[in-house]
């Protein structure tokens, strides 16, 4: 009995990586899909009201589905849960859009960046804000990234504001749903209906100024631009799996696989310009991330051996 179930705990934590995996694979390939969209001639604002209103669809499919109707409902009626799940939407919505704009004007690498620095700038808030500890190895990690950035506006001359937007936006997200925590199939329901009205509002708008790309469209082109809800869904759900099946430790750390796919398509595919001088800048922000995986690691282990002992 005691093998079984040991066997089973074994090939349950292997799922739980498989499925993290394909989640961060597929936030790694976001900047080929955007790609691909902004192609059809639609600008950022565009895709992104295209995106909320695919994604409040495919959310009330989820909810039907996994039957989460009460829940969401109940989320509805509380008015605490509904403010802050306002403010998380506009947030959410905000970083959206910076990321697809920054897809749209070839600046990838500096997605990436953003990506790598959101859990160090999620440290930062966590302490600033909820009053958590910070130990000396994660401090470092902030100097580090701290340092990178200052690094990339000064001897570079390039600020990566974009960067910087979608680490702070990610970071101040990932707060406020720390605060208003609901399962990931209603809460990802919450989030996109209530960004639904002013989406259709503005591609409403943009019908009637005759600027909506849209019914000009081949099919294969709506299609793909319908899948927008399926894509940005999906890896949610990929994600809720898996901190379920998977240690905090590997999540940590399995969690930059996105940001470094970003990286090299960034460099390799896309072709951006990447010279020595912004190459050190991103060095001191991987820097803060290798000693960050660490960190996060040692904690872990530390945890897990002093839960075992109890």
């Amino acid at each position: 009995m005691h093998k079984k179930s040991s066997h089973s705990l074994i090939l349950d934590t292997q799922l739980g990586i498989t499925l993290a995996l394909s989640c961060y694979l597929f936030w790694g390939s976001f900047p080929l899909y955007w790609g691909v969209i902004g192609s059809f001639g639609l600008s950022a604002d565009q895709i992104l009201a295209q995106r909320i209103v695919w994604s409040s669809v495919f959310a009330i499919i989820l909810v039907l589905l996994f039957r989460q109707t009460k829940t969401l409902l109940s989320a509805v009626t509380n008015a605490k849960v509904l403010l802050l799940f306002a403010l998380s939407s506009f947030i959410l919505s905000f970083n959206w859009l910076s990321y697809i704009y920054g897809v749209s004007i070839n600046r990838v690498l500096d997605t990436s960046l953003g990506y790598f620095m959101s859990p160090l700038f999620s440290i930062f808030l966590a302490r600033v804000f909820i009053g958590e500890r910070i130990n000396s190895s994660q401090f470092l990690a902030l100097i580090l990234a701290a340092l990178g950035v200052l690094w990339l506006a000064i001897l570079s001359g390039d600020i990566p504001w974009i960067a910087l937007v979608l680490s702070s936006t990610w970071g101040i997200y990932s707060l406020l749903r720390k605060k208003a925590s609901l399962p990931v199939v209603p809460g990802f329901a919450l989030e996109t209906l209530l960004m639904l009205p002013f989406a259709l509002v503005y591609l409403w708008w943009l019908h009637e100024q005759q600027t909506l790309v849209f019914s000009s469209l081949s099919p294969l082109q709506l299609g793909i631009i319908m899948t927008t809800g399926v894509v940005t869904g999906l890896p949610l759900l990929l994600f809720a799996a898996a901190v379920k099946r998977s240690s905090l430790g590997t999540i940590s750390i399995l969690q930059y696989i996105s940001p470094t796919i970003q990286f090299l398509i960034g460099l390799f595919i896309l072709h951006e310009a990447f010279d020595i001088t912004r190459f050190f800048g991103y060095l001191l922000v991987w820097l803060a991330v290798i000693v960050f995986c660490f960190s996060s690691y040692r904690q872990y282990t530390v945890a897990k051996k002093s839960k075992v002992r109890n």
